[in-house]
């Protein structure tokens, strides 16, 4: 629940929050978020609890928390932290199953879809070579669905049956919603409730979700930011504000 010096945070800041925990404990990985709240989040996590955290401008520069170069990162490098399990992505889904398969391609029948996306891109690669968590920014029944239309991001019960090749490096941290923190910490690797943000219910994360949910008894919430996360937050990192584009809460 919030404390007395965090009422003020926003659930934009709590999903901040959140996408930082994601990176808690990788040790010097390549942190690859995709998207505003992941992308101050990861800044966030290098600034506080996750110093060796390598981020880079998105192509080849290693940079620091204020987007100043710190070193060089040649193609064939990337290839092989990105081949080798020493990289963890952030990201989206336009929709999202209970094992964690994800689709960002299209809506509908792939011969004939009634929505084209953004196509498959890297997500096959991403969720077998290295570890993927997911950003959704607007949680609902048309995102978090029983049975994505395509997959693209491998799901824990594809990639176990893909076999040893496939299970390596595959691993879904957390998924991240505007309500919410979810995870695979189930017997048969379905999705589980992790944490509410303040101001939503169980019932609400319920009816946003297409699919059963694991629910433990007793739900916590996502953590409280501290005033020092706040400040670099809203004093640093994100003068602009671009948390709140993405969170309409």
């Amino acid at each position: 629940m919030n404390t007395p010096g965090t009422a003020a945070a926003t659930r934009a800041e709590y999903c901040v929050i959140a996408c930082a925990e994601a990176w808690r404990g990788d040790g010097e990985v390549l942190a690859s978020p995709m998207g505003a709240v992941p992308s101050v989040g990861a800044r966030l996590a290098r600034l506080t609890f996750a110093p060796e955290l390598l981020l880079t401008d998105g192509e080849a520069t290693i940079v620091g928390p204020d987007g100043e170069a710190e070193g060089w990162l040649p193609y064939r490098k990337h290839l092989t932290l990105v081949t080798g399990g020493r990289r963890h992505v952030m990201m989206g889904a336009s929709q999202i199953d209970r094992f964690g398969n994800q689709n960002i391609s299209c809506i509908g029948d792939w011969e004939q879809p009634a929505r084209q996306l953004l196509g498959v891109r890297g997500a096959p690669v991403n969720t077998l070579n290295n570890p993927v968590s997911y950003w959704i920014p607007r949680h609902s029944p048309r995102v978090f669905v029983e049975r994505v239309d395509m997959v693209c991001g491998v799901g824990y019960d594809r990639a176990e049956a893909g076999g040893p090749s496939a299970t390596r490096f595959h691993r879904i941290p957390q998924v991240v919603s505007d309500l919410g923190v979810f995870d695979f910490a189930t017997p048969d690797r379905s999705m589980r409730l992790a944490s509410l943000h303040p101001g939503v219910t169980v019932e609400m994360v319920r009816e946003a979700t297409g699919f059963p949910l694991t629910v433990p008894a007793d739900v916590p919430y996502t953590r409280d930011p501290t005033p020092a996360e706040l400040a670099l937050i809203r004093e640093v990192i994100d003068l602009a504000g671009t948390r709140n584009r993405e969170v309409r809460a």
